[in-house]
């Protein structure tokens, strides 16, 4: 068993996004073949998220503040996401695998998450 305490992770600014990456390929702290788990953080610091889509996916909302998601489509094109829907903390998020989705807030806001997935490697499409 590995003991995995968050304010140790490394944190990865991406596009759109702060990643902490705890289990995965790329996981520091608990290398994985099968699986990835992290915190994601999305605010006026990393800038806009483009819509994504990956392997089917877990997500629980640790933070929110004027922040939604909007989710939907499965072809090429993230063309049909739909209505926002308001995030708070405690809610649990669960995205089929391919559907694309992103997460947005307002000016002063933000989204925290934890995130889970049955795939080693951290991409999008």
């Amino acid at each position: 068993m590995k003991l995995i305490r968050r304010e140790e992770i490394e944190k990865k600014a991406l596009p759109g996004r702060v990643l902490q990456l705890a289990v995965g390929k790329e996981g520091a702290y608990s290398p994985s073949q099968v699986m990835t788990m992290g915190f994601a953080r999305y605010s006026a610091e990393s800038g806009p998220m483009a819509p994504h889509r990956h392997a089917e996916e877990i997500v629980h909302i640790i933070s929110a503040k004027d922040g939604w998601t909007r989710f939907g489509g499965q072809g090429d094109e993230p063309d049909s996401l739909g209505e926002r829907v308001p995030l708070c903390a405690g809610l649990t998020l669960h995205f089929p695998h391919n559907e694309w989705h992103v997460f947005e807030f307002a000016e002063e806001g933000h989204v925290e998450i934890i995130f889970f997935y049955s795939q080693a490697d951290v991409y999008s499409k």
